[in-house]
């Protein structure tokens, strides 16, 4: 039996996550220049409150777009392998109970939390099945996969033509005994954190970030005027509102949870580990130099 690639729907979720990501980014900005038009007021605390929200959710959706362009379901006679972002669980076929589609079921489904189309991921508990984990992009077509320690719902496309293949290797048999596989994002961390070089880089960047937020948060307040940045002419901006400093802390974080990230998915790839430490020894300068850009804007009279 060849292996055979049954990825889930993408195009929908696609569209709905670009659009979410899209929106929210607009949102940002937008907050971004009330908070710079507004002196300091009640409605400053909601737009910062808005935009702050705008901007933590957009590495969530960003990780669920790039797992679902990553989404595979792969079948051999030896084992299923499940795929969504850095997430792997390969089964082995002998561990596979039962398939089935979840119309079958007389029990309703409950979606895990935060779903969306094309991000249906999480773990619930159902009274007949016990621990479910959805790793599925179309809460409609979902098909659920048995093995002796949980249940898997999926959502590959071809669902009819996964059924008739799975249930064709689960009569043919595996040739040999594989193993079972579960990977999970913290998995990579917990690797990476093995390496001193890594925990030097993440905690220095890490407190390099709290440290620069609260010296803002204590200092702001009593700043009159700032000026942040230069006209294209050399000169220093217009002064702005002293709170506005607080941005430069919040840029700091996000690029340095950034790069964080990207650091993690490179790191997964052996060969290009060394890639990785360049990515997060970027964001550690990135973040030394956000606060020499602070302790300048602060010294400099304006």
């Amino acid at each position: 039996m060849d292996p055979t690639d049954f990825p889930p729907p993408r195009q929908p979720g696609q569209r709905l996550h670009t659009t979410l990501i899209a929106t929210l980014a607009v949102l940002a900005g937008i907050m971004a220049f009330l908070i710079y038009r507004r002196p300091i007021s009640p409605l400053l605390t909601l737009y910062l409150v808005l935009g702050g929200a705008a901007l933590i959710l957009l590495p969530f959706l960003a990780y669920r777009l790039y797992a679902l362009s990553r989404a595979n379901y792969n079948l051999d006679r030896e084992r299923l392998a499940l795929k969504w972002g850095l997430r792997v669980e390969s089964i082995p076929i002998s561990q596979i109970e039962w398939v089935r589609p979840m119309a079958s079921l007389t029990e309703p489904l409950a979606l895990p939390l935060l779903a969306l189309p094309g991000s249906v991921v999480g773990t619930r508990r159902h009274p007949d099945l016990g621990e479910m984990e959805y790793l599925a992009s179309d809460p409609k077509s979902l098909l659920l996969v048995a093995t002796n320690k949980k249940v898997f719902a999926i959502s590959p496309v071809a669902s009819a033509e996964f059924l008739e293949s799975i249930q064709r290797a689960i009569e043919m048999g595996s040739l040999t005994t594989a193993a079972s596989q579960s990977v999970y994002p913290s998995f990579v961390i917990s690797q990476a954190w093995d390496s001193l070089l890594a925990r030097f880089l993440w905690l220095a960047g890490l407190l390099l970030n709290v440290g620069l937020i609260a010296w803002v948060s204590l200092t702001a307040p009593s700043l009159g005027k700032v000026s942040l940045g230069f006209l294209p002419s050399g000169q220093p901006r217009p002064p702005s509102p002293g709170l506005w400093l607080m941005l430069v802390p919040v840029v700091s974080l996000i690029f340095f949870l950034i790069g964080w990230v990207t650091g993690l998915v490179i790191y997964r790839r052996p060969g290009q580990r060394s890639m990785a430490f360049i990515v997060w020894a970027s964001g550690m300068i990135a973040s030394f130099l956000f606060l020499l850009a602070v302790l300048f804007i602060i010294t400099t009279p304006v």
